[in-house]
């Protein structure tokens, strides 16, 4: 049930050993949520040297059924109270195995989750989603290479102090636009710096960090790989960032737009075709017009353009995903593209064979698996169906008219989904329907709250 190929080999056999001589004591058994967040189990070393998880670990199937506070809403059909809410199992995935730097002897696998009597994926797991994505280009005679780029900000405040603010009046690390400043991110090297090398000891590794658009904003280069170990390395990241954070006494949010007044924070993915093998790359052709651009590649990008409203829900997945989408903001909010361009969607960047796009939509709180399945999905579908991108766009992509505009509102990307045969068609009714339940009841749980700024606009005068 656990994976049993040559790198996975060699990394349970290394993990047994640090355990052995002392170097491991926990080993975390994790996989995500539909949220993105890791879930999972500690295992004591000894405990796993004597076999307790050869066969995975069990978990509530509730955990790929809640919603952000860990309710049990209605409307999914694989796990509710008349299933009994019973285990599936964490699988782990040797290969993704872990030492992490900044936790004391502690070591972490991701897991695929199974179905311990079928022995089957859950099929609205989303690296199980992204994985047909991936399986879906290997039959067409593709592989996917992909990296990511997650812009934060980085609190003076903690969780905790935050919790105890009420979540407002936050604190940020700095007091001014730090795009590319040098000496504001000297002051904060003593956690970017942390970021950056301890992740790169634990085979996440970070090419470049620097400051942001906003007071306290920064931004973190994950190197690009086969698209699956990337989505890995990308929630990883995001788990570990916070952690770093915690423990040296910060916050570190990935929220897309923490507050109206804020320069919202991008989730930036970098995507290409390669040839089977994965030595050849295939989005160039020297006779290819324009920019060098090959025909897979226009379509690729055709498909990603083509879906990206009626994907909306994979990857801005919250009510707060769609605030940082405004104009003038470095947030797109037109479906157009343009050559190294930071005011369209999709930006196409690189040279020769290092020509590739960029997909500027995801805010830095998406969930990777879904959003490079989404994207992945999309492009295999635009070059199935020779789907042509518009044509370039050039100026001002905030101006551009008769494109697609990204939903305003996560009730809009919600109906979008609800029309879209395309997302039936690359990712099977059944997931369709559990990510738009999800939709729904974020949506609804919205909804249902009186907020402060209705409050000030109507308590007098409405």
């Amino acid at each position: 049930m656990t994976s049993t190929d040559s790198e996975g080999r060699d990394q349970l056999a290394a993990l047994q050993e640090m355990v052995r001589d002392g170097r491991v004591e926990t080993l975390i058994v994790a996989f995500t949520d539909m949220q993105g967040r890791l879930m999972g189990k500690r295992v004591q070393g000894d405990a796993f040297l004597r076999g307790v998880i050869d066969h995975g670990a069990h978990f509530c199937t509730y955990l790929l059924g809640t919603d952000m506070e860990m309710n049990t809403p209605d409307g999914f059909r694989l796990m509710n109270w008349e299933t009994g809410y019973g285990d599936w199992v964490a699988a782990p995935v040797w290969s993704t195995m872990r030492v992490l730097p900044w936790l004391d002897k502690t070591a972490l696998v991701l897991s695929d989750t199974i179905d311990e009597g079928s022995h089957e994926e859950i099929p609205v797991s989303p690296r199980t989603i992204l994985k047909r994505q991936v399986g879906r280009a290997t039959e067409m005679g593709f592989t996917v290479k992909a990296g990511s780029e997650f812009e934060y900000y980085l609190l003076t405040d903690t969780y905790e102090e935050a919790h105890r603010k009420g979540f407002v009046d936050l604190e940020r690390f700095g007091w001014y636009n730090e795009d590319y400043h040098l000496l504001q991110g000297t002051k904060a090297e003593p956690i970017h710096g942390k970021l950056r090398n301890l992740m790169t000891q634990a085979r996440i590794p970070i090419e470049f960090s620097k400051g942001e658009a906003a007071p306290g904003q920064h931004e973190v280069n994950i190197r690009y790989d086969d698209v699956l170990e990337s989505a890995d390395r990308s929630v990883i990241f995001k788990h570990g960032a916070k952690e770093i954070a915690w423990l040296n006494g910060f916050g570190l949010t990935f929220m897309a737009k923490p507050d109206h007044g804020w320069t919202g924070s991008s989730g930036h993915l970098h995507m290409s075709l390669w040839d089977r093998g994965g030595s050849k790359p295939l989005f160039h052709d020297r006779r290819g017009e324009p920019y060098g651009m090959s025909q897979a590649m226009k379509w690729f990008l055709g498909g990603m353009m083509a879906l990206s409203r009626e994907l909306a829900v994979f990857l801005a997945p919250n009510i707060n995903s769609y605030k940082r989408f405004a104009v003038a903001s470095w947030a797109p909010v037109n479906v157009v593209w343009g050559r190294d361009n930071r005011t369209t969607g999709f930006r196409v960047v690189g040279h020769g064979e290092g020509l590739h796009i960029e997909d500027r939509f995801p805010g830095g709180d998406m969930n990777a698996y879904l959003t490079y399945a989404a994207m992945v999905g999309a492009g295999l579908w635009g070059i199935q169906n020779k789907v042509e991108a518009l044509a370039e766009y050039k100026g001002n992509g905030y101006l551009a008219t008769g494109c697609d505009r990204m939903p305003r509102a996560l009730y809009e990307a919600i109906s979008e989904l609800e029309r879209s045969e395309a997302a039936v068609t690359i990712f099977g009714q059944d997931v369709v329907d559990h990510y738009l339940n999800a939709a729904r009841v974020e949506q609804q749980a919205y909804d249902a709250v009186v907020h402060p700024w209705e409050r000030e606009r109507y308590l007098e005068r409405g």
